[in-house]
């Protein structure tokens, strides 16, 4: 188990210890399902349930003589599981993660290093060549390879092109251009823009401003620290001093802006390829527009997007490389887009035909170029679990209690001095 789980993943580790049936001692006691000879299992995500990935698990099963054990789960369960087992020492073959899991767990030795399939098979499947090389870089620990990105994703603009041509308003640029369109745009019950009220929507606005959420040199959080008020300001303004964007609603569902966005009460929200689909189906009438990551200090987006990792004590790395290599294809990629309108790694995808004729597609694409990995270098203190939660709490009171930017980050750097020695 990590050396580094914060109190939450305790709290979930107790609650789910009670209900994972413990390996007996005694020899001849019965497997775990992830250990029945034949079985393959897979953790993954629920949202990601594609068709694409279905045929890929069909022709693993055939190829393999396996049944594939399809697990999904939303991502607090899946690390609830997951850590559950790290205790249990019975884990899954393959896990699907959110995004800076590897680095995580190759730091407590939960996570298989993939380094020696890797130099075996790396030049043949095109990694690391083919792979954007954010993504190489947050899969990495100690120069070696723990994981393989499965998507990348970053997030854009979105804006109703109706309502702005309506307004006169270009699609803003900078953060002042999108204040001034804000302004606009909001009038009666439509606001020129809705925020998240998940924190990782804070991280464009933190990398445009020049922060970084950690400096090893300094052991410093969110630096410079006058960048990181303004950033934080910026956004709490906009909710609280210009009443451009409503009060996000706390909670664990990020679907509030995108929800807004479909109902015509947002002009504008900042959010990735996953409110594609859902507006599509919502909300067909709505011009949907795209913009380029805002300028402020520098021109940034974050990246994000899932990896594939194999723990430690997998039973069968052989096929869980093989299970790997089969799902990141290129040809797996491209039916995946098609399919969902899902971003992927790979260089070669962003050069495929459909990609950059999709009006839709093509701008995430492009802006991939300026995607940035804001928690790489807090993931590799081992404590990032714990600076997420404090950073949650930060944003949060801001954005949505409007306490001042400046308390609240003193407040979050403050605690982080004692885990951060």
């Amino acid at each position: 188990m990590s050396p580094h789980l914060s109190r939450r993943d305790l709290l979930r580790l107790a609650s789910a210890a009670a209900t994972v049936p413990l390996l007996s001692a005694c020899a001849g006691a019965p497997p775990a399902p992830g250990a029945e000879p034949g079985t393959f299992t897979v953790y993954w995500n629920a949202g990601h349930d594609y068709q694409a990935y279905r045929k890929v698990i069909a022709e693993f099963e055939q190829a393999n003589k396996v049944t594939v054990n399809f697990q999904k789960y939303q991502w607090p369960d899946l690390r609830t599981r997951l850590l559950a087992d790290f205790a249990s020492g019975v884990v899954p073959d393959v896990v699907e993660e959110p995004g800076g899991w590897v680095q995580e767990f190759a730091l407590s030795g939960n996570a298989r290093s993939l380094q020696e399939y890797v130099d075996r098979d790396g030049a043949a499947m095109g990694f690391p060549a083919d792979w954007q090389p954010v993504t190489v870089e947050r899969n990495s620990y100690q120069g070696q390879v723990y994981g393989v990105q499965l998507h990348l994703t970053c997030t854009l603009l979105f804006y109703n092109k109706g309502m702005l041509d309506a307004a006169g308003v270009q699609p803003p640029t900078t953060w002042e251009e999108l204040l001034e369109a804000a302004r606009k745009l909001t009038k009666g019950d439509v606001y020129g823009i809705a925020l998240n009220q998940d924190h990782t929507y804070a991280n464009p606005w933190l990398l445009q401003a020049g922060v970084r959420h950690y400096d090893p040199g300094t052991k410093e959080v969110l630096t410079p620290r006058d960048k990181a008020v303004e950033a934080m300001r910026f956004q709490a303004d906009l909710v609280h001093r210009h009443k451009v964007a409503p009060v996000p609603v706390s909670g664990t569902d990020y679907s509030g802006p995108q929800k807004l966005f479909s109902a015509g009460r947002a002009a504008m929200i900042i959010t990735g390829p996953w409110d594609l689909g859902p507006i599509k189906e919502t909300s067909p009438d709505i011009e949907l527009g795209l913009a380029a990551p805002l300028k402020k200090d520098g021109q940034a987006t974050n990246a994000a997007g899932t990896s594939l990792l194999v723990p430690a004590k997998a039973a069968r790395p052989d096929l869980s490389w093989d299970f790997i290599k089969r799902i990141t294809a290129l040809e797996v990629e491209r039916a995946a887009t098609e399919e969902v309108g899902m971003l992927m790694p790979r260089v070669s995808w962003a050069e495929l035909p459909e990609v950059g004729n999709d009006p839709l597609i093509k701008p995430f694409a492009d802006a991939l170029g300026y995607a940035q990995d804001s928690s790489q270098e807090i993931r590799l203190t081992g404590q990032s679990g714990r600076f997420d939660e404090e950073l949650k709490k930060m944003y949060q009171s801001v954005v949505i209690q409007n306490r001042p930017a400046e308390e609240a980050i003193e407040a979050l750097a403050e605690t982080a001095k004692g885990f951060l020695k």
